[in-house]
């Protein structure tokens, strides 16, 4: 088996607010710029295609309301162009790139999904993993994915897993990759300004990382959004929702080894890219002592069971060999040869 040695970038940036065509062409920007600084694996925001419903914590629903036609507006298709042109910079700079889209449903216009598009570094795209469960006020924008994306993906850096900002908190969900050889995980965030009294945004991702890394003994990459100007003017209705959201101690974007320590300085609040080097022949020793996927546990005693089949609106039975209706006979009409 083939354990690489790579440097991996965690973008740490806001995108141009709703403005899609601007966050793309931003994100393809950041995608050269990281390559050229030798990285061939990106993560970006959660998502970062294009903003991160605010006014769900800021306004009430019925205020915001408004909000979510705009986000459906911006919101992108899979596959699609926009895709389409962050494939073709992942393929330009040779890097696997992992990043959060708000994402339309397929076939209904009112339905949106928290989403994270893997692309390998031949521009291939690989998988969209669809936000379980959406967190709190989320939930007045987002409906929840299904098992069928929660997958590995084999890629030129290593086994490749992501879980979207609170989902990071589900054991079982960290468990089904880990179970399946991840040893890259992406955990990207949103800055969350808005939470509640004596919730610490930074150090609730650092708990989260440390502890997915040390227990499953993997490489995790945090990309954290950032919060502009622009965005608290677009979504601060008062100024209590404004100086809500200048809050500080927000962001977090940082590299951990499978120790459970941070590889690196990192970002807090500010834009940037954090860059660390990854050696994935480092997950071996630390499973000598805990190896939660295999020697480390009682698989006769504790067992997950993970249904990934696709949760669909209907389920359409068809006749597998249908009878052809005889040529039409005088005196019998369409009805009775059930044509009608």
């Amino acid at each position: 088996m083939d354990y690489p040695r790579f440097r991996a970038a965690a973008i740490q940036a806001a995108p141009v607010f709703l403005n899609t065509p601007a966050t793309v062409a931003k994100a393809c920007e950041l995608i050269a710029t990281a390559a050229r600084e030798g990285a061939e694996l990106i993560a970006f925001p959660e998502v970062f295609v294009p903003g991160y419903p605010y006014w769900n914590w800021t306004m009430t629903p019925i205020q915001g309301s408004p909000w979510f036609e705009k986000l459906f507006d911006a919101a992108i298709d899979i596959p699609g162009p926009e895709v389409d042109q962050l494939r073709a910079a992942a393929r330009r700079a040779g890097c696997t790139v992992v990043i959060g889209v708000n994402e339309r449903d397929p076939f209904s216009m009112g339905t949106l999904y928290n989403s994270i598009v893997f692309i390998g570094a031949d521009g291939a795209l690989l998988g969209v993993h669809r936000k379980l469960v959406p967190t709190w006020a989320e939930k007045l924008t987002w409906a929840g994915g299904d098992g069928r994306s929660l997958r590995v993906f084999d890629t030129s850096v290593g086994r490749l897993g992501a879980l979207a900002c609170g989902e990071n908190t589900n054991t079982l969900a960290r468990f089904a990759l880990l179970a399946q050889g991840e040893n890259v995980h992406v955990a990207n965030y949103i800055a969350l300004p808005v939470a509640p009294a004596g919730y610490d945004m930074v150090e609730a991702i650092k708990v989260r990382s440390a502890a997915h890394s040390f227990e499953g003994k993997v490489f995790s990459v945090v990309s954290c959004a950032a919060i502009t100007p622009e965005i608290v003017d677009a979504v601060a209705h008062d100024n209590d929702s404004r100086e809500l959201l200048q809050g500080e101690h927000s962001a977090f974007s940082g590299i951990f080894g499978p120790d459970g320590r941070l590889l690196t300085e990192p970002l807090i609040d500010t834009e940037g890219i954090v860059y660390a080097e990854i050696d994935l022949r480092r997950c071996i020793q630390p499973k000598q002592m805990h190896d939660i996927i295999g020697h480390y546990n009682r698989f006769d005693v504790l067992q997950l069971h993970v249904d990934r089949r696709p949760k669909t609106p209907v389920v359409f039975t068809d006749d597998p060999h249908p009878v052809q209706a005889p040529d039409h006979e005088p005196g019998l009409s369409a009805v009775e040869f059930g044509l009608s």
